[in-house]
């Protein structure tokens, strides 16, 4: 296989602290992607840019406000848009949590948002839907790893 040019991304699920609750926007119907669907905080990695400062940035400018991540779901590989080389992509999915004190301020990315729970967010998302299975995996993380390991993440986060 030839090199090529390769792109990363993020994505940040962000949970609420007082409920536990997930953060979901709908994308602008105007977006050249993925109009009017649903989505976490999303964005691409800029060059010379860690991951969790592209977390960072990407939450501050879609919403407003400041994250601190709390661990590393996994990974995605995908396209935006057609199977071609230079629009494949590395998907890093991260869950942050935001103080609930602060309001969120949705960019004009998106035209909607919810707070919902794993199961609210099944039965708004299309079956199978990458969001669903981000969500889901977010919980089994937060039910099955110790607090020990999970306080380490959020104090030194998931980079090495």
């Amino acid at each position: 296989m030839s090199g090529g040019i390769f792109h990363a991304g993020i994505g940040a699920l962000v949970q609420r602290r007082s409920d536990g609750k997930y953060l979901l926007l709908k994308r602008s119907a105007e977006k050249d992607m993925g109009g009017g669907e649903w989505e976490c905080v999303t964005g691409r990695v800029e060059q010379g840019e860690s991951f969790s400062l592209a977390v960072s940035r990407e939450v501050r400018e879609e919403l407003g406000v400041a994250a601190q991540i709390e661990f590393l779901i996994g990974t995605m590989h995908l396209f935006r848009g057609k199977c071609v080389p230079e629009n494949e992509m590395l998907g890093v999915q991260y869950c942050c949590t935001i103080a609930d004190s602060r309001p969120i301020k949705p960019s004009a990315e998106h035209s909607e948002y919810r707070w919902v729970t794993l199961e609210q967010a099944e039965a708004l998302l299309p079956q199978g839907h990458w969001l669903a299975i981000v969500i889901r995996r977010a919980e089994t993380i937060n039910q099955l790893a110790s607090r020990v390991l999970l306080n380490f993440y959020r104090e030194n986060t998931v980079e090495v």
